[in-house]
């Protein structure tokens, strides 16, 4: 197909520039947390091991499925303001909150208590994000809410698990 025949369309936002910058930043900082908690999730996921192997396995996933559907609704956002997410690899790891997750098998005391870490970074991060967008976007503010709330009670079942 001819590229000139290409209509592009640009979305755009009714946020002014400076709220814009504000709210992209968090939806991208949130972004990067999300998608590096799922990988971080899965990885030790893989590789728990103890006798409490299944119970933390399966709750490991739910971590999983909470980030993903998070990190979709977060990026769908940002594309409705006309800020293209990104979720790119090198992003990621250039940019995520969360500590480097240990390689190997992982005793399942020790998948808790990363999970922890990592959940209490995100969370960390996710309420200065919630604070942010209050003025600006009250929307993307609601939106970072829910999913700080998600967040805080995967952090209370882990801490849970090791008490």
């Amino acid at each position: 197909m001819d590229r000139r025949r290409v209509r592009r369309y640009v979305v755009k936002s009714r946020l002014s520039d400076q709220d814009l910058k504000t709210v992209s930043e968090a939806l991208q900082g949130a972004l990067v947390d999300l998608v590096d908690l799922s990988l971080v999730a899965k990885q030790i996921h893989w590789n728990v091991v103890g006798p409490r192997f299944r119970s933390v396995h399966l709750q490991l996933d739910e971590v999983v499925d909470t980030a993903r559907i998070h990190s979709d609704a977060v990026a769908e956002r940002a594309a409705t303001l006309g800020v293209p997410p990104d979720g790119r690899a090198a992003t990621v790891a250039s940019g995520s909150g969360i500590a480097a997750t240990p390689s190997g098998w992982v005793k399942d005391t020790d998948a808790v208590r990363t999970l922890v870490d990592a959940l209490g970074a995100v969370i960390t991060r996710m309420r200065a994000r919630v604070a942010a967008t209050a003025e600006p976007d009250p929307v993307t503010q609601d939106i970072l809410i829910g999913i700080t709330a998600d967040l805080e009670k995967h952090h209370w079942m882990f801490q849970a698990e090791n008490a």
